[in-house]
């Protein structure tokens, strides 16, 4: 039974992952399969989670679980680890706390990637994944900060 409100952990909801604009706006079901629940909640719990506890704020997911139909209309990766709910896109606040976040990712967590992107519109965000099989994750760390 699907249910939005289910906790992945302390501070993380299943909504939070599955909520899409895209999707709403083109009546596409971006409900996930258990297995993606249960890959989200491990990447709530391996790193998202530690994070959140680390930066004492809120983290807001931009991009979370995508459907096959989603990945498609956001142009997403074929392979996407969105696709399996194996990855998250966060909100980067300002520069500082991206580099910061990124830093206790990648020295205190158990992440298979983790990219700093950004486009010259100013966006940015960290691309965050992690696999449950520990010896898959391949910590892929790639900072890719923008010039000061």
């Amino acid at each position: 039974m699907y249910n939005p409100e289910m906790k992945l952990s302390e501070n993380f909801q299943l909504k939070e992952f599955v909520d899409s604009q895209t999707a709403e706006r083109l009546k596409i079901d971006n409900r996930p399969d258990w297995e993606a629940v249960i890959n989200l909640r491990n990447l709530c719990r391996e790193v998202l989670q530690p994070l959140r506890d680390y930066a004492q704020q809120p983290i807001h997911i931009n991009s979370g679980y995508r459907s096959l139909l989603l990945n498609e209309a956001v142009r997403g990766v074929g392979d996407s680890q969105h696709l399996y709910g194996q990855a998250a896109d966060l909100h980067l606040p300002n520069l500082d706390t991206g580099r910061r976040w990124y830093k206790f990712i990648v020295e205190h967590t158990d992440f298979d990637q983790v990219l700093f992107e950004y486009r010259r519109t100013g966006a940015r965000w960290l691309h965050i994944s992690c696999r449950r099989d520990r010896k898959s994750n391949r910590h892929m760390a790639i900072p890719n900060f923008p010039a000061r």
